[in-house]
């Protein structure tokens, strides 16, 4: 079993930094937008006494652990919806992984340039948040438009329309999808 985490944020708040520590990797950690371009990944097995104790039971040959992969992702700028910054490709490489972490500056450092000048990590989660309320909703709305036609003849179809129509409002509200329930 392996779960995916991506690692999410502005440029130079931290993600490599943090996935070199979660990884034991060495990889690029600049002061600089965009330092990463394609994504990093790294896989760290998951320790579980456990499966020790299994496999002592079981007189197991071979003991396989979960696994959690890390992924880098490339920092997100406002307006990456629209294709600002590597808006599309960052958007599209979050959508492969299973849960995401946002890494959020909070410290003011002139040796560590931050891509708005100013450090405001309100500011900072809310751009994330627009540009992944933007993302999940263009999402929605290409989905709705496959199902209209499909809906007019497909109970479970329209059912499925009604319950996106209801997320697709609620995300065009600002709430995100993570804090949308009972939908």
């Amino acid at each position: 079993m392996s779960l995916s985490i991506g690692i999410v944020g502005l440029p130079n708040v931290g993600k490599s930094t943090l996935f070199n520590a979660l990884t034991n990797n060495n990889i690029l950690a600049a002061n600089y937008p965009f330092a990463t371009i394609e994504p990093n990944t790294g896989i760290v097995p998951v320790p579980d006494e456990r499966l020790n104790v299994l496999a002592k039971m079981y007189h197991a040959e071979k003991i396989t652990p979960a696994t959690v992969t890390f992924v880098d992702i490339a920092g997100l700028v406002a307006g990456a919806s629209k294709g600002e910054g590597l808006g599309n490709k960052f958007l599209a490489n979050i959508r492969q992984c299973d849960a995401i972490v946002h890494i959020v500056r909070a410290f003011e450092s002139d040796d560590i340039v931050h891509v708005e000048n100013i450090i405001d990590p309100k500011r900072d989660i809310d751009t994330i948040n627009t540009e992944l309320i933007l993302s999940d909703l263009q999402t929605l709305e290409t989905r709705l438009a496959r199902l209209a036609k499909e809906a007019k003849a497909n109970p479970k179809a329209s059912a499925i329309k009604n319950r996106l129509e209801v997320l697709a409002e609620k995300l065009r509200a600002g709430t995100p999808i993570n804090e949308i329930s009972g939908v």
